[in-house]
């Protein structure tokens, strides 16, 4: 049985926010002090550092659900299906619908059934259910659909990954220039062809690291408001990515029974440009390799952040040839790979 990826779709938003829209933002330490460095100073850091020079929102009238819907579409047009055969709407996302200043997540009805109302699938049969994994999320979803069809209780699945982060950033944080709204969405079928999802791997570490992505008070003390936003403890991730996603990605592949020179891509999570490389380098080296040029493919310098959404959308702008110098050919193992909140890791081997 050969279960593959037949259909893709994503969902990139128009409003594009630069680097230098931050300029006039007070930034703040997380204890609430000043920090002393003008702001061009600050952003230019953080751009050599995760190599983000922009990134996009959706705009105001628009949801998570919303633009979840508008890749699923996508997806479907893509694959030439009926969406009334569909089995599964596996959604994944960290926040749900936040409305613009809302102080509150809404994730009942779940995202899932909001995009099968939208989608019009009159099918009760076709079960729609939301994923939280962090921004592993969509990758984890694709393992599931895989599981299900493996299992016989599935035979064509849409998986999607949709995220707007723009609605949960504190405005005085430093880390808020990272985080940016997209959607990618694909459909997982049973077929004939050849290749697939080869090997999988998944891991949670929570004894420690838990907590090192969480939903904190803005840096500003003063302010009266109860909302809560995304936060992190960016050294610790970096760490713990260092340390224990290329062991995941050495397991994986061992799994799939390739070896690392059959790899032609790796689609990781785009979360740090710098994190990102260091990664792959180090998957390299425990194969005693040096990197090879071009095979990390990067959206996030236009990008940024969008959490679930990043492996998925990525997958999709290289297939339509919308990433410069990148394409991926049929017959071509690829590598998916993620990192998240959990703190969660997943990989795939994947013959496309």
């Amino acid at each position: 049985m050969n279960i593959k990826i037949t259909g893709t779709g994503s969902y990139i938003p128009s409003t594009i926010e630069k680097n230098k829209d931050f300029y006039n933002h007070e930034f703040l330490n997380a204890d609430g002090s000043k920090i002393n460095s003008p702001n061009e100073v600050i952003v230019e850091k953080f751009k050599a550092i995760t190599g983000i020079e922009e990134r996009r929102y959706v705009k105001p009238e628009l949801s998570n659900s919303d633009i979840a819907f508008f890749a699923a579409e996508k997806a479907i047009a893509n694959a030439n299906i009926d969406k009334e055969t569909l089995d599964y709407i596996i959604v994944a996302h960290n926040y749900g619908d936040v409305k613009i200043d809302s102080e509150q997540s809404d994730t009942v009805p779940s995202l899932a059934s909001r995009v099968k109302h939208l989608l019009k699938i009159k099918n009760p049969k076709c079960v729609g259910y939301d994923l939280l994994f962090g921004c592993p999320g969509w990758i984890e979803g694709v393992i599931q659909a895989n599981a299900f069809i493996k299992a016989g209780i599935a035979k064509r699945c849409l998986v999607i990954g949709s995220e707007t982060l723009s609605r949960v950033i504190d405005a005085h944080d430093r880390d808020s220039m990272i985080y940016s709204d997209g959607s990618g969405a694909v459909i997982v079928e049973e077929t004939t062809e050849e290749g697939g999802v080869l090997a999988h791997e998944s891991a949670t570490f929570a004894y420690d690291e838990a907590h090192y992505i969480f939903f904190g008070e803005t840096n500003k003390p003063e302010t009266d408001s109860q909302r809560r936003y995304i936060k992190m403890f960016g050294r610790k991730i970096y760490e713990f990515a260092l340390t224990n996603v290329p062991l995941a990605l050495k397991s994986c592949l061992e799994k799939s029974g390739y070896d690392i020179t059959d790899v032609k891509k790796i689609l990781i999570h785009q979360a740090n440009e710098k994190m990102d490389e260091a990664i792959v380098k180090r998957f390299y080296k425990l194969h005693n390799m040096k990197m090879p040029e071009g095979i990390m493919p990067m959206s996030i310098g236009t990008l940024g952040n969008s959490s679930v959404a990043t492996v998925p959308t990525l997958y999709d702008l290289i297939l339509n040839g919308k990433l410069e110098n990148q394409e991926i050919n049929k017959g071509d193992i690829i590598l998916f790979a993620s990192v998240g909140a959990g703190m969660n890791i997943n990989a795939i081997v994947y013959k496309q």
